[in-house]
């Protein structure tokens, strides 16, 4: 499994295509077709990048929690889960990639983005969205000490 680790700029050009960050694409396994994901983050303005083996796990995991053939709340939440999502591959030549526009509206994006490796994702952020994301080195400290303690 790849674990995604580091901080990329990028520029979004006119078609919604970027350059996807080479330094990521060393990270991936090599043995696989480099083939994600993406979907809108549940709780933060941002696109996660699954790659496709890791999407297939986790969305199976929720699936196997829900019976959407005979629960009506289960089966509108798994269309809405599976609703807006894209699979994308990265150019080989160029090492471009196209991430639906629909998807990029959805966070903002209008020039350039951040990919921020999550260890087993990557999260794909507005420039703007991403800076204001970022908390302080105590509060980072503070919230360390409450969870890992």
């Amino acid at each position: 499994m790849a674990k995604f680790i580091g901080e990329y700029m990028a520029k979004v050009d006119d078609k919604g295509r970027l350059v996807f960050p080479s330094a990521l694409k060393a990270l991936a396994d090599p043995d696989k077709p480099l083939r994600f994901v993406v979907k809108k983050d549940l709780f933060s303005p941002c696109l996660q990048m699954y790659a496709y083996d890791e999407w297939e796990k986790e969305s199976e995991a929720v699936k196997a929690r829900l019976n959407p053939s005979f629960n009506r709340e289960h089966a509108v939440f798994w269309r809405a889960y599976m609703s807006n999502r894209a699979v994308v591959e990265p150019d080989e030549k160029t090492g471009r990639i196209l991430i639906p526009k629909h998807l990029l509206n959805m966070i903002g994006v209008e020039k350039e983005v951040v990919f921020a490796g999550a260890d087993f994702k990557i999260e794909l952020w507005a420039r703007e969205s991403y800076q204001a994301s970022l908390i302080t080195e105590d509060n980072y400290v503070s919230l360390a000490e409450k969870l890992l303690s």
